[in-house]
């Protein structure tokens, strides 16, 4: 595989000037508003609903149009810039209409085209403020329009904060598609707010036979698993790492990793292999490693598809693994999370289970119910929603209720519901049943 090196490098004339700006390429269609006409957009009036007396976190779940209430938190001190990570499932102008599993409206999803892509790029003009300087943001979206709003965020965000187009595998193959490939997978877009973003890597577990091929080697001495690795870099270099070590050079067009001081100390602790013609390479050792690197494309995180997996029925729904290594990724514990797309209220959960601060927006009452659902009872099992008919909330599990596992459930009651104004009392009936079997609050 070839490898590029910078244009300073490039011998021969370039083929046309670069100014070092980025060239944006922008997306143009009818009723795209102007940028200083969406940051002033009319707040939402708020009134509230329901309040913890617990919520030291200032966890809020708010029920309305989600622009008119991110409008409104521009003016909000404690969110506006202190936003550390955005994931949203916005709608994927599929021209439907989608049900819960008992059967109840969750939403319509029945904008296309442009009035699509004005509908999300106010959304994402307005999460792009909310973002603090070391803010990054995901959008799941599918092949409908990720690479039209991947034209909109360049535009939004800069191209240069752009960090990852990652491929989702969302479903087994599919042995009913006859005229084309099967539809398996979606997309996720990863950008951030500046180049000074949070980031903790993100690990998979090694599997014993993967740990052996990738570590073949053990050292006789101690026993130790080991893979072995260049120790030179593509590029050629006029310092230190450019010079002869041990009396050879790197090869042609490359260079040492290290300075030549680093590789004595390595090679001092028996850190570099010789081969039997001489050749240094660097052993790098399993028990050093984290794990396996998570790469661009995610084939471990699907969505419900057996009776044994636990959901709570909103179509649409995303896997806590999924977004457990976002949030993990992309936040410190205390980070705000924004989700104003929370649907069934897998960001809000997961960011509530591994101590981060939330906030979420959904504008149907279905999504409300099953969040507070969600908070006091956990998932139920696929299964669940085969056999019998979900009639609005179950009954809560006894405080103590271990689910499935060795961790006791954990219930979620340290928040405050919102509504936009005039609000017309319709989560009142929910409420009414949050509360009457939430724990003490």
């Amino acid at each position: 595989m070839a490898t590029g090196e910078t244009k300073s490098k490039w011998s021969g004339e370039l083929s046309e000037s670069h100014s070092g700006k980025p060239n944006i390429v922008r997306l143009t269609y009818g009723g795209k508003a102007e940028e200083s006409a969406i940051l002033t957009l009319a707040p939402a009036t708020i009134t509230g609903v329901w309040n913890s007396d617990q919520n030291k976190m200032d966890n809020r779940l708010y029920y309305g149009d989600n622009a008119g209430i991110l409008a409104t938190l521009l003016y909000d001190r404690t969110v506006n810039g202190n936003v550390d990570l955005v994931y949203i499932d916005p709608p994927f102008a599929t021209n439907s209409v989608f049900k819960s599993r008992s059967r109840n409206d969750a939403y319509e999803d029945l904008k296309t085209g442009a009035l699509y892509v004005e509908f999300l790029r106010t959304r994402l003009i307005l999460l792009r403020e909310l973002l603090s300087d070391q803010g990054s943001i995901y959008v799941h979206l599918d092949s409908n329009m990720v690479f039209q709003i991947k034209l909109v965020m360049d535009e939004v965000f800069g191209p240069t904060n752009f960090r990852a187009f990652i491929t989702r595998r969302k479903s087994n193959p599919k042995n009913y598609t006859r005229n084309t490939y099967g539809n398996i997978s979606d997309y996720i877009l990863f950008y951030t707010k500046s180049n000074n973003y949070i980031w903790n890597r993100a690990y998979r577990e090694w599997t014993s036979k993967r740990a052996e091929d990738e570590y073949p080697y053990v050292e006789v001495e101690t026993g130790r698993r080991f893979k072995k690795v260049p120790i030179h870099a593509p590029g050629e270099r006029n310092g230190d790492t450019g010079k002869p070590w041990k009396g050879m050079n790197p090869p042609k067009g490359k260079h040492w990793q290290y300075r030549r001081e680093t590789l004595d100390e390595m090679d001092a602790r028996g850190e570099i292999y010789w081969s039997p013609t001489g050749n240094p390479r660097r052993k790098v050792y399993f028990d050093q490693s984290k794990g396996i690197p998570v790469q661009d494309i995610w084939l471990d995180v699907k969505d419900a598809h057996n009776q044994n997996i636990k959901i709570t029925g909103y179509p649409t729904e995303k896997p806590v693994e999924l977004l457990q290594r976002i949030i993990r990724a992309s936040s410190h514990t205390d980070s705000l999370v924004l989700d104003c797309f929370s649907g069934s209220g897998t960001t809000l959960d997961v960011a509530s289970q591994i101590g981060r601060r939330w906030i979420g927006i959904d504008k149907s009452t279905e999504a409300i119910e099953t969040t507070l659902d969600r908070f006091r009872s956990g998932l139920k099992p696929m299964g669940d929603f085969v056999k019998t008919k979900n009639s609005g909330m179950q009954q809560p599990l006894p405080l103590g209720y271990k689910d499935s596992g060795d961790t006791p459930l954990k219930f979620i009651h340290q928040f405050s519901l919102y509504a936009t104004s005039p609000y017309k009392g319709d989560l009142d009936e929910i409420v009414l049943g949050w509360t009457r079997f939430a724990p003490d609050h």
